[in-house]
């Protein structure tokens, strides 16, 4: 297989790094090259024939360094097999119930109708209050937000396993006769 990927994040304290780095780990297990750098270090996209994107969320909004890698490589994704996450809620149950309804920033939401990404997750995080400054500490604790590790190991590998799968089979079709 000659697919070559970028698994590209943003995280503000490394647990969506984390994240994109299991995502990373299946595809390669999947048998894909893969590649997996913050979106500060991309130097383009030129290299890879599909994208996994991900960004930290915070009060429902993604970091502004993925904010602007999606905003700079729109046209170049938008021809691209592209799959993009999240990571931020905390707590037990369904992600999607604990940000009521929330998938997607709504200020990128035309970016994404234009990238037409394959599936958009959202991912559970992880928040140690350890690592947070004064005034976000007092936020957190103003808001009661759940506190520690929350991230499901298992959601994640299952969709970067999907990811795997789907760019196998485009790779048989444009190369049927292997």
């Amino acid at each position: 297989m000659n697919t070559r990927v970028l698994v590209a994040y943003a995280s503000k304290y490394g647990a969506t790094g984390e994240i994109a780095e299991k995502i990373g780990h299946v595809l390669r297990d999947g048998g894909l090259s893969v590649d997996v750098l913050s979106v500060q270090q991309v130097d383009g996209l030129t290299a890879y024939q599909a994208v996994v994107l991900g960004s930290a969320v915070y009060v429902g909004q993604w970091r502004d360094e993925a904010v602007k890698f999606l905003e700079t490589n729109e046209y170049v994704l938008a021809d691209l097999p592209v799959w993009l996450f999240s990571s931020g809620p905390t707590g037990e149950g369904d992600p999607v119930t604990l940000m009521k309804g929330w998938h997607f920033p709504s200020a990128q939401q035309a970016i994404a109708d234009h990238i037409k990404p394959r599936d958009m997750a959202l991912f559970h995080g992880f928040l140690n209050t350890k690592e947070l400054n004064f005034v976000e500490r007092m936020l957190i604790k103003g808001i009661g937000s759940p506190t520690g590790d929350f991230r499901d190991w298992d959601a994640i590998t299952t969709w970067a396993q999907g990811i795997a799968e789907a760019l196998h089979v485009e790779d048989k079709h444009s190369h049927p006769t292997r």
